[in-house]
């Protein structure tokens, strides 16, 4: 009797790959994919690890599905990801906390699945949580069990050698490691011939890339592996997350610039606007130093939208430092951020090196002013392109009307408007942007 396996994702656009990964190589097995925890025999949580929130948001989880065991005593319950890499066999002893787990498998693991789900049915527990220095899982076709249609992820690198001093990413992702770049494009192309219009490259910093060929001699960096890509149609877009400031290339940006399929947005994150407090995050640039990556992305890309990640609160941060922030934020007009107050994770640099000093209050007081302030940024992005005009790739109806459509323009801006010429998934249209609200654009079709 086949079994159904439910997988839940969390977190980052890595994870959510790899939960494609993980899908493809459990459905080799004669396992089935499940669309509800409710349905599944195996329910596996492929976990995030950044922040306290998201390792408690995990936790919570974890104690709700318990119940399904009463109607289902043999149920699979397994913790895939940067949890189970950082708290290994930790989490199959939280039964006091009214949660049981059967399985923790580290991401570098996933091949190891079907056998480990073996152990399980022979009663035992199963744990795999060994990094790799070489694991890439280039020869493996994702199952886009949850996409649309139209978009998808590549995971191009693994792994992380930066140690910013906050981050767990080094050590529940292990080293970096780039796929192949024959395995990426042809991966790409049969996304395309089956029907995507948009991939996004993936690695935790995409500028790393890089790759050596042993015969040839030959050596591919990132800007010519998204050049590649890009070649392969020019109805194919392209975009790529994420990067490090201080391996942002005036070389890539003319890459982009030479191809109009490669999307004009870039996310850059900044973690703050003070020198002292990079120095201290050990984000090896400065404040002028990312400035001088704006300065040169807006030369070579006008029009090009810039997104980034703030910390508030890290370790030490006077409100000078805050005000830094703010302030580069003005200077730089962000389009978009993620944002954040710093939680301190358990094995990091800093967490050994450096007092979690900045009361809880004040960290709330300092994100909520980044936030009001990038609202207003966002907006005042959003009502400079009122009257123009945008090709925007249709991913699907609007969440509030099945009568308009929503898709995204190159700059990554979610683009709403009437679908009256019968619009599809996948298909382009062109745009005016009639009005907006900070997190939307509004538009009406333009023949021709």
């Amino acid at each position: 009797m086949e079994k159904k396996i439910y997988i839940e994702t969390y977190g980052c656009q890595m994870n959510f790959s790899d939960s494609e990964i993980v899908a493809s190589i459990i459905t080799e097995k004669n396992y089935t994919s499940s669309d509800k925890a409710e349905d599944a025999d195996i329910i596996f949580l492929n976990t995030c690890s950044i922040r306290e929130n998201a390792e408690q948001k995990v936790f919570n989880r974890l104690k709700q599905l318990q119940h399904l065991r009463k109607n289902k005593p043999g149920l699979v319950l397994g913790v895939l990801g940067c949890m189970a890499e950082r708290l290994k066999t930790s989490l199959l002893e939280e039964k006091e906390m009214g949660m049981r787990v059967d399985m923790v498998v580290g991401p570098d693991s996933y091949r190891d699945l079907p056998q480990l789900l073996l152990d399980v049915e022979n009663g035992q527990k199963a744990v795999n949580v060994i990094l790799s220095s070489e694991e890439t899982y280039a020869d493996i076709t994702p199952v886009r069990y949850a996409s649309n249609g139209v978009s998808a992820f590549i995971s191009i690198m693994r792994g992380c050698e930066n140690f910013c001093t906050y981050c767990v990413v080094p050590f529940t992702r292990g080293k970096e490691r780039s796929r192949k770049p024959e395995s990426i494009i042809n991966e790409a192309k049969g996304l395309f011939r089956d029907g995507y219009r948009e991939i996004t490259l993936l690695g935790q910093n995409v500028n790393s890339y890089h790759w050596q060929d042993e015969q040839s001699g030959k050596a591919w960096s990132f800007p010519a592996l998204m050049e590649a890509v890009a070649l392969i149609d020019p109805a194919l877009r392209i975009r790529f997350a994420t990067s490090h400031p201080k391996d942002m290339s005036d070389e890539l940006l003319q890459i982009i610039a030479l191809h109009p399929n490669i999307c004009m947005a870039i996310h850059l994150p900044a973690q703050s606007g003070s020198s002292n407090v990079l120095k201290k995050m050990n984000r090896k640039y400065t404040r002028e130093d990312y400035m001088d990556r704006i300065h040169a992305i807006r030369r070579i890309l006008p029009g090009c939208a810039i997104s980034t990640d703030l910390i508030a609160g890290f370790c030490g941060e006077t409100e000078e430092d805050h005000q830094q922030t703010l302030s580069l934020m003005h200077e730089v007009g962000f389009d978009f951020a993620f944002m954040f107050k710093y939680s301190e994770r358990p094995g990091t640099l800093a967490a050994k090196k450096l007092a979690d000093d900045v009361p809880e209050k004040v960290k709330s007081r300092r994100l909520q002013e980044i936030i009001d302030l990038q609202n207003e940024l966002s907006l005042k992005s959003n009502q400079a392109d009122v009257g123009k005009e945008f090709e925007v790739l249709i991913e699907g109806t609007s969440k509030k009307s099945e009568k308009r459509v929503s898709g995204r323009n190159s700059q990554n801006k979610v683009v709403v408007f009437d679908n009256n010429k019968d619009f599809k998934p996948g298909d382009y249209a062109k745009v005016k942007i009639t009005a907006c609200s900070s997190a939307t654009l509004q538009g009406e079709y333009v023949e021709g």
